[in-house]
């Protein structure tokens, strides 16, 4: 089972369900990961961290 039907099969949950107050949530989750993701190894670590 590739990504794309992992989103695929959220995405017909969401929909099917009427679950929307699911979305903001996933896209806040997805934004904090991208950015621990791209934010590890360069010199604006230190920065981030003071944020939270």
């Amino acid at each position: 089972m590739g990504k794309a039907a992992i989103l695929k099969e959220l995405w017909d949950f969401m929909r099917v369900r009427k679950r929307w107050w699911l979305a903001p949530i996933i896209i806040i989750l997805l934004l904090l990961g991208l950015l621990i993701i791209f934010t590890e190894s360069s010199a604006v670590a230190p920065f981030i961290y003071t944020l939270f």
